[in-house]
């Protein structure tokens, strides 16, 4: 006869791993910014300047 171990269920979840790194971010930003510049629909660029800013904060 085997026994089996218990699974314990951990008290609290596994931290989450990092997607981007800082500098991910940084070539991100430069990426949308000369994207942006081309961009001809006001609706995208203002899109695109949002996520410009927010991106920012993460630096």
């Amino acid at each position: 006869m085997k026994l089996q171990p218990e699974f314990v269920q951990p008290s609290e979840p596994a931290r989450a791993r990092a997607l981007f790194s800082t500098e991910d971010f940084t070539l991100i930003r430069m990426a949308i910014s000369e994207y942006m510049q081309q961009a001809e629909d006001q609706n995208e660029r203002r899109k695109l300047a949002n996520l410009f800013h927010r991106l920012g904060r993460m630096v």
